[in-house]
């Protein structure tokens, strides 16, 4: 099934602003119909979702266009894409054990402020 950018940005929940920056940035290519209008398909919607998780995983779009001039090449690309994927998965690893750091600062400040107020 094919659909048009306003289609896709509903469908995405992304602005058609967000979906043209994309094509800007390489990180999708949609087709293009004999009025040179964009064309999406499933494909492309499987990728939108896909850019979507990167996203929140914080890659940044530098990383983002990277992956994606890589996808496009073709599956030789896989251990070089993979080592993107690895590489921020090892950044998440580090700002998890900073967030658990912060996250165990702020219960035991919470847990003082209880137990003074309980003692009063």
């Amino acid at each position: 099934m094919n659909y048009t950018i306003g289609e896709i940005s509903q469908k995405e929940h992304l602005s058609i602003d967000t979906l043209r920056f994309y094509e800007k940035e390489g990180l999708i290519i949609p087709a293009r119909d004999s009025n040179n209008r964009r064309v999406y398909d499933d494909k492309d919607i499987v990728w939108i979702e896909f850019l979507k998780r990167l996203k929140k995983t914080g890659m940044k779009i530098s990383d983002m266009r990277e992956y994606a001039n890589l996808r496009y090449q073709g599956d030789e690309t896989i251990p070089l894409r993979l080592s993107l994927l690895q590489d921020r998965y090892g950044e998440l690893l580090i700002e998890l054990e900073h967030t658990q750091k912060s996250l165990s600062f702020l219960k035991a400040k919470i847990e003082v402020y209880q137990s003074m107020l309980e003692d009063q």
